[in-house]
């Protein structure tokens, strides 16, 4: 054991020395694993303990969660029942509602039908006499041979104007939509008076063109005539505008603006082609001069005009039956409404009525329960106690 093993720092070291170091370290390593071992069991323990600790609180709160589990079971089970009691019967109230509704509803397009096949039958009527004027008018064209003819004479010239007017009027506007010849506040009696949709006012036409100026300066050859015709023209037409503009436009009473019927297409082209300043002063005067085809286009504005006033007239009636409708939708919102808070009151009521019901029964389950000592009174008995008060004095 004195053999020497190692040299340290010049120290010799003995092999004794060496296994005592061993032993030792040995033991020093066996302490520091026994601490380790109880620390770790230690710690198992401790975790032992709180998942011990942590199940029972589990434990408990689950079964605190399958009480209120089968609390709200118990509720939601009464609640549905209750639900559908009111909803059998709300439904029931909305069904007769609405089978209510539907028979006015019913009621409401019977009538809107039969209106309709009315309207419709009238409208066949109007495109009967349309077809019949139209023939008429088919007639009329191939009895005229020349127009030339009719111009010449001053009273069927007069009457031709007339005639086409009248035509295009009655083809275009029903019977109220103009009036012929009347008879204004100041006496004078135009040759027609358009009305229109929504204004008391009236468009007056006036179909007495002076022709025979046009004609001769039509016909005349010669530069000096043809002067001499267009002078007479202009002066023709200033004097029948300015007869339009005082006898027909009436204030209140007649539109600010009046027409003045030229019965030619041709004879309108050449008073806007050469006689350009007669119209600028026409203009001016507030009378507008119309070819058949502006006429045809005035009468199918009028037309529109009609059109929109009665369209308008039936959208109100049909946009007063809509707000009628929507009176009747939200009258149904508010008795649905007023009966679901009477179901709530009568739930309510009932509650009430189960919780005295239930003081009752325990009240008379107390009174049953009391035992006395003596046995009651008989009848014979408890008349026979002498009275108190004034009934014992009797």
């Amino acid at each position: 054991m004195s053999d020497i093993v190692l040299v340290i720092a010049g120290r010799p070291i003995a092999a004794g020395e060496v296994v005592l170091a061993l032993l030792g370290l040995a033991v020093v390593l066996l302490l520091v694993m026994f601490v380790a071992l109880r620390r770790q069991a230690a710690t198992r323990a401790m975790e032992a303990e709180r998942a011990i600790i942590h199940a029972q609180e589990l434990e408990e709160r689950m079964g605190e969660m399958n009480r209120a589990q089968s609390e709200m079971t118990g509720r939601m089970q009464a609640m549905v029942e209750g639900l559908h009691a009111r909803q059998f019967d709300l439904s029931k109230s909305l069904g007769e509602r609405l089978d209510g509704m539907s028979t006015r509803l019913g009621l409401s397009l019977e009538g809107q039908t039969r209106t309709t096949v009315e309207n419709l039958g009238k409208l066949n009527e109007r495109l009967a006499v349309i077809d019949s004027a139209q023939k008429n008018l088919t007639d009329l064209a191939g009895q005229v041979v020349s127009l030339k003819d009719v111009l010449a004479n001053k009273q069927a010239r007069g009457a031709f104007g007339q005639g086409r007017m009248e035509a295009i009027l009655q083809d275009g506007l029903p019977r109220n939509g103009y009036e012929l010849q009347p008879t204004l506040t100041s006496g004078k009696r135009p040759d027609a008076m358009i009305r229109l949709a929504g204004d008391p006012r009236g468009l007056v036409v006036d179909a007495k063109f002076p022709l025979e100026s046009i004609t001769l300066w039509r016909e005349a050859k010669a530069e000096e005539l043809r002067r001499m015709a267009a002078q007479r023209l202009r002066q023709d037409l200033a004097v029948h505008v300015k007869d339009i503009s005082e006898k027909y436009l009436i204030p209140g009473e007649t539109q600010e603006v009046a027409l003045m019927f030229v019965p030619s297409e041709g004879i309108y082209a050449d008073l806007h082609e050469h006689f350009d300043d007669v119209m600028q002063k026409a203009f001016r005067a507030r009378v507008m001069v119309v070819s058949p085809s502006l006429l045809m286009l005035a009468v199918q504005v009028v037309q529109g005009l009609l059109k929109d006033e009665r369209m308008r007239d039936e959208a109100r009636v049909i946009q007063k039956e809509v707000s009628l409708l929507l009176d009747d939708v939200s009258r149904l919102s508010d008795r649905v409404l007023n009966l679901q808070r009477h179901f709530g009151q009568a739930h309510d009521d009932l509650g009430q009525i189960l919780t005295s019901a239930d003081k009752i029964a325990k009240r008379g389950g107390r009174i049953e329960a009391l035992e006395f000592d003596e046995p009651p009174a008989s009848a014979e008995a408890l008349a026979k106690l002498p009275l108190k008060g004034s009934l014992a004095a009797e």
